[in-house]
């Protein structure tokens, strides 16, 4: 295990717990500064589906990260997600990982960003999506991404620029090559996570490498031992870098990693 960051924009630190591990690692990486700002927070976690932790992110762990915010500004918080499940919705995805309840102690709010108010961006570099659909929300607020350690079937590896397809609207990018709800990414999957992150990137990202999926990102072998890490950082490419290398990968052959 890695216990320096390979980028001095990364803090990482080992973990004991998530309300001590967050605050440290958010507190070193400079997030009291962005929330100072008093723009209204989006934390945006990875729920693809009603899978529990390790395949999602925890409950426990989104909650810290709200501790630590309302420590550092008054401004609104939402928990903004879009999941890719074939079936279900994400309001029963919420519900059935533990999110609702948490709204609803801690008054914040939901956002499903599969049906939110869309705004359409434009560049014309990039040639895989000229144009693309997004959350006007997205746009609207401070954007923390909130991953968890995965390898993935497809591009080896998942962290907080892969996240950022919960953004893309079913509406959209659905069908054609899969039943699931952002199928449309899920060809040249890596090409399309980097034309995504040119649209709309996280501004501060805090990954829960507290366990670690060692090979399939919707199940299989839990890393062992553990990973024992919280990391935090406002480059997301920088920080997948340094989460994949806590898996055993060679980052420079993760295709939206290079």
């Amino acid at each position: 295990m890695i216990d320096h960051p390979m980028n001095p924009n990364v803090v990482t630190e080992n973990f004991t717990s998530y309300a001590v591990s967050v605050d440290r690692c958010m507190a070193g990486a400079g997030a009291a500064a962005l929330l100072a700002e008093g723009r209204p927070v989006m934390l945006k976690p990875n729920l693809v589906n009603d899978s529990p932790h390790p395949v999602t992110t925890s409950p426990v762990f989104c909650e810290a990260v709200i501790a630590f915010v309302r420590r550092h500004t008054d401004a609104p918080v939402v928990v903004a997600e879009g999941c890719g499940d074939a079936v279900l919705e994400t309001p029963h995805v919420f519900a059935r990982l533990g999110y609702a309840d948490l709204a609803e102690r801690l008054d914040v709010g939901l956002l499903d960003l599969n049906t939110a108010p869309l705004t359409r961006r434009v560049d014309r570099r990039c040639k895989l999506f000229p144009e693309m659909w997004l959350p006007e929300a997205a746009f609207d607020h401070l954007l923390i991404s909130l991953p968890v350690l995965k390898a993935h079937s497809l591009c080896r590896f998942t962290g907080s620029m892969k996240n950022m397809i919960g953004l893309a609207p079913p509406s959209h990018y659905s069908g054609r090559f899969g039943t699931w709800k952002k199928a449309v990414f899920h060809h040249r999957l890596d090409h399309a996570i980097v034309a995504l992150n040119r649209y709309r990137r996280a501004d501060f990202t805090v990954m829960d490498a507290s366990i670690g999926l060692a090979d399939y990102h919707l199940g299989g072998a839990r890393c062992d031992p553990p990973v024992n890490r919280i990391l935090a950082g406002t480059d997301s490419r920088a920080l997948d870098r340094e989460a994949a290398t806590l898996l055993g990968l060679d980052w420079t052959r993760v295709g939206h990693l290079v």
